[in-house]
């Protein structure tokens, strides 16, 4: 059975659970699930619903109609449907812990998504796309490259239609011009529970500082570094006698469950940014 999700945002009033449920069930929508959410400090208004996909209504015309309602409320809106699975790219470096999980789960099916391309500014991980079989561009970049470096990353996320860019473990800072090209369509998984160690071997100096937590950290890229709406956190306690190579595995093994959860939540069309911060709704609905 296929879906239909809405996500939409609007100032909070009167009248808005029932005008937009009647929309849809006047157009002989069966309506699956619906979340909502109200912000009491800033008076916002979050709401998703997944309809069944069984309405004779074509897809264009359902999406200009809501268009001329939302107009008549506010509404800020999106819909996605679930016969079109997102594209996913990801961007690599040398670590692999992140995208070879990325590949796994839509390898068997927990990620219902497509990656048809992997793009690393080093070509460590070519043996891992061939794995997977998947195209690997190697896009060397240095201080002076940079521009040309993004310019042919943006060729290639148009080539193969990317719907979602996915910085598994790259570590490299996007310019400001790419991640405002790309606002919302961009997921970076950060090695610490936000704010956090910065620079070199982080999990070292975690252990230097006799941490007693450490955690990752998925959000949007913006272009202040680190500082993008977070989507998904999660931390693991650690004791004194665990080494820093411990404290790496156990950072590693965070780091690939904070960025699957990150990027299905996206793929499910879950979260709505409403300035600095998400709001995530449930799985499973």
């Amino acid at each position: 059975m296929n879906d239909i999700v809405f996500l939409i945002q609007c100032p909070d009033q009167k009248g808005l659970v029932a005008g937009i449920t009647s929309f849809f069930s006047e157009r002989d929508f069966n309506i699956l699930h619906c979340q909502q959410y109200t912000d009491v400090q800033d008076s916002q208004y979050f709401m998703r619903i997944k309809l069944e996909d069984n309405s004779s209504i074509e897809r264009s015309e359902l999406e200009a109609q809501f268009s001329s309602f939302a107009q008549t409320l506010g509404l800020t809106w999106s819909v996605r449907y679930s016969d079109k699975p997102y594209r996913v790219a990801l961007l690599v470096t040398r670590a692999s812990h992140c995208p070879y999980d990325l590949l796994l789960r839509e390898l068997e099916g927990e990620l219902k998504c497509e990656i048809p391309v992997i793009i690393g500014n080093h070509n460590d991980l070519e043996s891992v796309a061939k794995q997977f079989n998947k195209p690997f561009y190697h896009l060397p970049i240095t201080k002076d490259t940079k521009p040309q470096q993004e310019a042919q990353i943006n060729a290639l996320l148009e080539e193969y239609s990317i719907d979602l860019t996915v910085m598994a473990r790259y570590m490299q800072i996007l310019s400001e011009q790419f991640v405002k090209q790309h606002a919302g369509r961009v997921i970076n998984i950060h090695h610490g529970f936000l704010p956090a160690f910065q620079g070199a071997k982080p999990y070292h100096q975690a252990y230097d500082r006799g941490v007693k937590i450490i955690g990752a950290t998925s959000h949007y890229a913006t272009a202040d570094l680190d500082e993008g709406p977070i989507i998904e956190q999660d931390v693991e306690r650690v004791m004194h006698g665990n080494s820093p190579e411990d404290l790496v595995m156990i950072g590693k093994d965070i780091e690939r469950l904070v960025l699957a959860r990150a990027v299905k939540a996206h793929i499910e069309h879950r979260i709505i940014i409403s300035g600095r911060r998400t709001i995530v709704f449930s799985e499973g609905a």
